[in-house]
């Protein structure tokens, strides 16, 4: 079986204006990468068109038409002080949104055996009604609650290892007993979430805050709660918010991980989960600000998926 690999060149068209970290470049270096690289057992496909009905099982009504209506026709507007737009990121927000459906259906119909989305914008820190940190629909989530009304499955578990804690992701989820969701990510810090007494009304919520200058020997110890809680839930689906700002070279953050350990990450959320799974494992990419380092660390992650698939 493949990898798919889903990919829109709509990325290209949200220009999020000079200086800013969230730039169109973090998905190029990854699409360049992985067509020099020219892997036989990867699948590229397109992003489905997403449907208005799908995003608001996730996000309510209100907000998305806010979101439609928000974008400007040209110069540059914003969402919130982080989250600027422009007159293209309407239909990259929506190939973003629409890759994970892509990537879920390709799963699903036996196409390739698990995915990696490489988009823009990311998703995790948006919820029900608000764009923040650079995020403007949540992707992951979108793609969870697919897989819980689309094709009925009783257990999906998120597994966001971004630097920064999926404080939109959590929202969304907080009441809800079929998602589970696991977040390692420096606290305190951006956005101020993420304590160990966020568990969830139904003990869905695993946070694992962990301090700066984290390194790789501390974190993949600390990863270990996060794939007993896995074990223990035991999910029939897992999607992974992908985030390499745990990066050590990362401008925005400051845990000391290597291109390497998001190799070890992937390859043990596969190893764990694949018994109750059957490998049906999706990531999609949130954070990563060092174009070397995500462009590096994406690749050992892809390779993983191709591993175990």
């Amino acid at each position: 079986m493949k990898t798919g690999l889903i990919i829109s060149n709509t990325y290209q068209n949200h220009d999020t204006g000079p200086g800013h970290p969230e730039q169109i470049a973090r998905v190029s270096v990854i699409i360049e990468n992985f067509k020099k690289y020219n892997n036989k057992n990867i699948f590229w496909k397109k992003p489905s068109i997403i449907s208005d009905d799908i995003i608001k099982d996730t996000h309510e009504a209100s907000y998305v038409d806010l979101v439609k209506n928000s974008f400007p026709t040209k110069g540059f507007s914003s969402l919130d002080g982080d989250t600027i737009i422009s007159p293209g990121s309407k239909k990259a927000t929506f190939d973003a949104a629409g890759s994970i459906i892509a990537a879920i259906d390709g799963v699903q119909n036996k196409e390739f055996a698990n995915a990696f989305c490489g988009v823009r914008p990311p998703g995790h820190h948006c919820n029900q009604n608000k764009a923040a940190g650079f995020c403007i629909l949540n992707n992951v989530a979108i793609g969870a609650k697919y897989l819980l009304k689309k094709y009925k499955y009783n257990k999906i578990a998120i597994i966001d290892f971004d630097v920064h804690h999926g404080n939109g992701t959590q929202d969304i989820f907080y009441d809800n007993k079929h998602v589970l969701f696991i977040s390692t990510h420096q606290y305190p810090y951006y956005p101020g979430t993420g304590s160990e007494k966020e568990k969830g009304k139904f003990n869905n919520i695993y946070n694992i805050p962990l301090p700066a200058g984290t390194n790789s020997e501390e974190y993949l110890n600390a990863f270990e709660f996060a794939l007993k809680r896995l074990k223990e839930f035991r999910p029939e689906f897992v999607l992974i918010s992908a985030g390499f700002d745990g990066h050590a070279a990362d401008p925005l953050a400051q845990f000391k991980l290597s291109t390497d350990d998001y190799y070890e990450i992937t390859k043990r959320i596969l190893e764990t989960s694949k018994e109750f799974s059957n490998g049906k494992v999706i990531s999609i990419l949130e954070g990563g600000y060092d174009l070397q380092a995500l462009k590096d660390s994406a690749k050992r992650h892809v390779d993983a998926l191709l591993e175990f698939n």
